[in-house]
């Protein structure tokens, strides 16, 4: 049974009949999709709203009337918030465990600083992967920064050189690999397997980082050569490094909920018996809530009381998690409804037939539709939700690791050259001291290069499974 189906039963298990003829239901989605771009592009709109505008415009220009289409948009949202949501919070809990206690830190000294100079970019995209895969990819980048700052400085090379393979670690994680939200919500809508999903994502993840970060930094240092700023000549504020959990453990709390996924998909795939005690038991432990959940708890005594943090700083720590990701929930949900109204007009079934016919590869359709919605709103999160709302009728007959395939290619398609719609495109500039061109030449140019990089991994994966 896929690892979501008991948190979110979003996909539908036999293609919902369309509710208009073909062309009217392509120029709803279409409108729809155009509306949701004009929206956060040109009108600068909530995400939230606009997707919520999205939904509506599908359903009415399919010709449903308006009650249906607020309850499959409310049916969508509230099904998307109590899965997604609920593993959206503990993964920013257990971040920000991991950040307050000292953690992430003991991982970065620990890794930079047994690393040569010739290493250190390798060093840096590991620290990167490490630090990315609990962490949402703009805390990740705020931590990182100061090291990356001090590292550059240390080894008297470009900022550019050191910088690029923490940001190729960190964004393949956010694209690629759950329980990050988009790779979540794809996972959700698709019907996918999410302790397959995820091994399937760290196996692309492994050498599109190799690529898009330590290769591609060689030459991006070359093109731009800044150097990095003094803003921090010490250690981050927060935990002194005797205070700080031990690498081992810490490193131990950052894989558990990692190891639990990856051990219920392991007896699914090798323990044929579903009553076999063992399987019983590692299927409720691998279920992404309980495993997150797990984390968590396991997180509050090795990093927290680890750290030398009080019962009353623990529970301040994990109360501040949550304020920082209510946009980014509302987000999620919204797609969820907006998904939802997708799948009951029947554009899902149109596509299917449409990919059929037309001999293209399911693979392919999911990425290309992925950097289409990414170029042009910007967002690697409704880049991920639409696309995925799109493909929901055309994984009905694919096996469990070629829908995981599917959503592999929707994450690698969601993080196409980011550029000046993107927020993340300004974060890395600013942070980086970069103008808009070295800015395109760098971490666009990387940000490309790892969905480009990915999706060849994914074919390359599709070919075989």
């Amino acid at each position: 049974m896929p690892a979501l189906n008991a948190l979110m039963p979003l996909a539908a298990a036999t293609l919902t009949q369309p509710v208009a003829g073909g062309a009217q239901l392509i120029v709803a989605a279409l409108a729809a999709i155009a509306l949701i771009v004009v929206l956060i592009s040109l009108g600068k709109v909530h995400p939230f709203l606009a997707l919520v505008f999205g939904g509506l415009t599908v359903g009415l220009l399919a010709g449903e009337n308006v009650d249906d289409v607020l309850k499959s948009f409310s049916s969508g949202f509230g099904a998307t918030a109590a899965g997604v949501g609920v593993l959206i919070a503990l993964g920013a809990m257990f971040a920000k465990l991991l950040a307050d206690s000292g953690g992430a830190d003991q991982i970065v000294d620990t890794i930079v600083g047994r690393a040569s100079p010739r290493a250190l970019p390798w060093a840096m995209a590991a620290v990167g992967a490490i630090i990315g895969l609990p962490m949402f990819f703009e805390i990740g980048l705020v931590l990182l920064m100061p090291v990356i700052y001090l590292v550059a400085r240390r080894a008297q090379v470009s900022l550019v050189t050191i910088g690029i393979p923490a940001l190729a670690g960190l964004s393949a994680m956010h694209g690629l690999v759950p329980p990050h939200p988009g790779p979540l919500t794809a996972i959700g809508y698709l019907n996918a397997d999410l302790g397959v999903t995820l091994g399937l994502g760290v196996l692309v993840a492994i050498p599109t980082v190799i690529v898009s970060g330590p290769l591609f930094a060689v030459v991006a240092g070359r093109w731009v050569d800044v150097p990095a700023p003094h803003t921090f000549d010490a250690t981050r504020e927060g935990a002194d490094a005797q205070s700080r959990p031990a690498f081992g453990i810490t490193l131990g709390s950052v894989l558990l909920p990692v190891g639990l996924m990856m051990g219920k998909a392991m007896a699914d795939i090798f323990i044929d018996d579903k009553a076999a005690r063992l399987r019983q038991v590692l299927d409720v432990l691998g279920t992404p809530l309980v495993a997150l959940l797990i984390a968590v708890v396991v997180a509050m005594f090795t990093l927290g009381r680890g750290a030398g943090m009080t019962a009353k700083e623990i529970s301040k720590c994990i109360e501040s998690s949550l304020p920082g990701i209510a946009g980014m929930l509302l987000i999620v949900a919204a797609g969820g409804g907006f998904k939802q109204v997708l799948v009951d007009t029947g554009i899902g079934t149109l596509l299917a037939e449409w990919a059929k016919g037309a001999h293209v590869s399911v693979l392919l359709l999911a990425w290309v539709l992925s950097v289409l919605i990414r170029l042009a709103t910007g967002s690697a999160t409704v880049a991920t939700i639409t696309a995925s709302s799109l493909m929901t009728g055309l994984v009905g007959g694919l096996s469990t690791g070629q829908t995981s395939l599917v959503v592999l290619a929707v994450g690698a398609g969601s993080v196409f050259f980011s550029h000046v719609n993107d927020a993340g495109f300004w974060l890395v500039k600013e942070y980086f001291g970069l103008t808009v061109g070295q800015t395109l030449k760098t971490w666009s140019i990387m940000e490309t290069l790892l969905s480009v990089v990915g999706l060849i991994f994914v074919l390359l994966l599709g070919l075989v499974l």
